[in-house]
């Protein structure tokens, strides 16, 4: 059984989740922000494939293993951070605040080559995984597409947790349909 290193890269609180802006009328933005991110790595950590979890960030207030952001640039960030990983790393975004660590781990057992997890629109990446070898990441718009046209394999399941990123108010309505409850995390609604 191969454990992983999940690496979740975090923008800095004010570039962050922009779209989300009021979203929770009543929430700070960061804190709805740092809410997702927490929710996201308490998850992950419950994998039993997940041996460490470590946030490429700048932030502070996150309780986690934290790797500084050194390049501004996401890919750039997370190909420094993949260097200082020792075995099977995959990256998830810090927006799965819904994530069940079933799904995570279902995935990654099925990541026996590079491979890749799209969003629930199919355009975006919720997951890159490689056992071994460069993890090259193609994370933006449109990174589905990049990373399948890089060579990463498509894995196919359900997961609506995993595949369920929070960019919109109707996505962070669509995590509480799955169970995720922004109250529970800190948040004063």
């Amino acid at each position: 059984m191969q454990l992983w290193t999940v690496l979740i890269p975090l923008k800095r609180l004010e570039a962050a989740k922009t779209r989300l802006r009021g979203a929770l009328p009543g929430v700070p933005h960061d804190d709805l922000v740092l809410a997702l991110a927490r929710s996201t790595v308490a998850a992950a950590r419950q994998s039993p494939l997940v041996r460490r979890t470590a946030v490429i960030t700048n932030q502070s207030g996150l309780d986690a293993e934290t790797i500084p952001d050194l390049h501004g640039d996401l890919n750039e960030a997370i190909r420094e951070a993949a260097r200082l990983v020792t075995g099977p790393v995959a990256v998830i975004p810090a927006d799965l605040p819904a994530l069940r660590p079933q799904e995570l781990t279902e995935a990654l057992a099925l990541a026996e080559q590079r491979s890749f997890v799209p969003d629930t629109e199919g355009t975006g990446t919720v997951l890159l995984a490689c056992p071994k070898g460069l993890l090259d990441p193609r994370f933006g718009p449109g990174s589905a597409l990049r990373h399948e046209q890089s060579g990463a394999v498509r894995l196919h399941g359900a997961w609506p947790t995993l595949r369920r990123d929070v960019d919109t108010a109707a996505d962070l309505a669509a995590v509480e349909a799955l169970g995720w409850r922004h109250a529970g995390h800190g948040l004063r609604v």
